[in-house]
């Protein structure tokens, strides 16, 4: 097989392999295909072979497994040199250090701040400035329609929301916000050349080390400084972990809250007579969010954990040193999760709230609230606001981003009514 993106070519796919296309052209059936193709999958991502678990019941288990981690090093294909840093998803996998790339007790000593930064309490507190963004970006939607009356939901309420958000809990500078917003699109993004990634990689190294010596030596109250304070007794993180769990912490808190916003909106105008359940109040917005989580996942498939040991899936092994992925919009269609009609819509599904769209088990996402409470604020103030919304072009118009861990728009055109 010939593999442009690797230093040399993994084995064979093999019949029966899903093709992961990075163009993103068809969603809906690439994850019929990987729930067709059983509960382990073989997958190809840009020519490189992995697994990936489709199944709810079967992803709890492994997401708990020990033997699976986050350590590239235990990656047979990035041992070997099968896998370089010429592959254009490998930025997603080897990131840095940061409470994403290890396990076990290092995994807690990172992850223990930004938990404590992202509590019930502490939400509650900024809910008011949430609010706050929420109706100035209201304002800039009524002010941004053009002579048509049509205006892009995704690039003037949507995607700088969250991007507000995270931001003021980080404390980086309203200014910077548009320059974040283009770095991560353009990493994200498949179009991207990977020399161009790569460096794009390097500037965000230098403006995260930038922000966290400015917070060393000007700490505010904000999640940056408390990264970096030590609690007394407790070991402080270097200035690499620091910087790779904001640079990750970002691209996740805001990508996820974008996707969740839009395919929101998209699920309740396809679906008028329970958009008017919602807005009579006759069903809250809390069931909205948790259905849309589950049936049309912010994350299609989280990269990567590597097996220490051979781990069995039903008829299927996952031999040691290769790789597996989560494919959170398969799962999240589950029959035997959610029943027969898991590919459908309805807020009112007994199962709605039993998904795992922000992973399971240590490496739950640390943003899951935090995303609840955006979109609990958004939705409901977006449609008080303009109750007549609509799409301006027809539904199988939107196009998808060439994105292949990430579900979300080029762009979507509304009518505010």
């Amino acid at each position: 097989m010939n593999c442009p993106h690797t230093a040399a070519a993994p084995a064979d796919r093999g019949a029966g392999t899903v093709v992961i296309d990075p163009m993103v052209q068809d969603l809906d059936g690439e994850t019929a295909r990987l729930r067709d193709a059983g509960v382990l999958a073989r997958i190809d991502l840009l020519g490189v072979p992995a697994w990936t678990v489709t199944r709810h019941a079967e992803a709890r288990r492994l997401l708990l497994d020990a033997r699976l981690v986050k350590d590239i090093d235990a990656w047979d294909l990035w041992r070997s040199g099968a896998v370089t840093h010429a592959w254009p998803l490998i930025g997603m996998i080897d990131a840095g250090r940061s409470m994403f790339t290890v396990d076990g007790a290092e995994h807690r000593r990172l992850r223990t701040k930004t938990s404590q930064a992202l509590t019930p309490r502490r939400l509650e507190a900024i809910r008011p400035e949430i609010e706050k963004f929420t109706q100035e970006l209201l304002d800039a939607l009524d002010a941004a329609q053009g002579d048509d009356g049509v205006v892009d939901l995704k690039a003037v309420f949507a995607q700088p929301l969250p991007m507000r958000v995270v931001g003021m809990l980080m404390g980086v500078d309203e200014s910077r916000h548009a320059m974040l917003t283009r770095q991560y699109k353009a990493f994200f993004s498949m179009l991207t050349p990977q020399d161009e990634r790569l460096a794009l990689l390097a500037e965000l190294d230098v403006f995260y080390t930038d922000l966290v010596r400015e917070k060393t030596a000007r700490p505010t109250d904000d999640l940056t400084s408390a990264l970096i304070l030590a609690e007394e007794g407790g070991e402080p993180l270097t200035e690499e972990e620091v910087v790779g769990n904001l640079k990750a912490m970002v691209a996740a808190g805001h990508e996820t809250t974008i996707g969740l916003v839009l395919n929101a909106v998209r699920a309740l105008l396809a679906h008028p007579d329970q958009l008017r359940k919602v807005l009579a109040g006759e069903v809250g917005w809390d069931a909205v969010i948790e259905e849309t989580l589950r049936w049309d996942t912010p994350t299609t498939h989280l990269l990567m954990r590597f097996a220490t040991e051979d781990i069995t899936v039903g008829d299927e092994v996952i031999r040691k040193g290769e790789g597996l992925v989560v494919s959170y919009r398969a799962i999240g269609r589950d029959i035997e999760q959610h029943g027969a009609d898991a590919d459908a819509f309805d807020i009112a599904r007994p199962t709605r709230n039993r998904h795992m769209t922000f992973g399971h088990g240590p490496h739950i996402c640390p943003g899951a609230a935090l995303s609840r409470v955006e979109a609990g604020i958004a939705l409901p103030a977006l449609f008080t606001r303009f109750p007549g919304l609509r799409l301006a072009v027809p539904d199988e118009e939107i196009t998808r981003l060439p994105v292949m861990t990430q579900n979300d728009m080029t762009a979507f055109p509304v009518l505010l009514g």
